[in-house]
């Protein structure tokens, strides 16, 4: 068996779920037992490298779910450069 992490970062509050899952298991497994709202064009990753849904996981992995980017960081960077 599996212990992994699933983890949502808001920007005013967190959720984790620990999940003990089967040898073998996925990122994609891990993301639908841990009933989080999960987009499917959201991106997760395993300890902040980013996976597709059949990454497989070891014991102990943190799993992250991402949030879309609220604001395009090379345009932050252009406004930035111009000031």
């Amino acid at each position: 068996m599996l212990t992994v992490e699933v983890v949502l970062a808001w920007p005013d509050r967190v959720e984790s779920v620990l999940l003990s899952l089967p040898d073998g298991a996925t990122l994609g497994e891990a993301l639908v037992a841990s009933r989080l709202p999960v987009d499917p064009t959201q991106g997760a990753g395993v300890f902040g490298v980013r996976g597709s849904p059949d990454t497989l996981l070891t014991d102990g992995d943190r799993i992250e779910i991402y949030r879309p980017l609220s604001f395009d960081p090379m345009e932050s960077r252009r406004r930035r450069a111009r000031r």
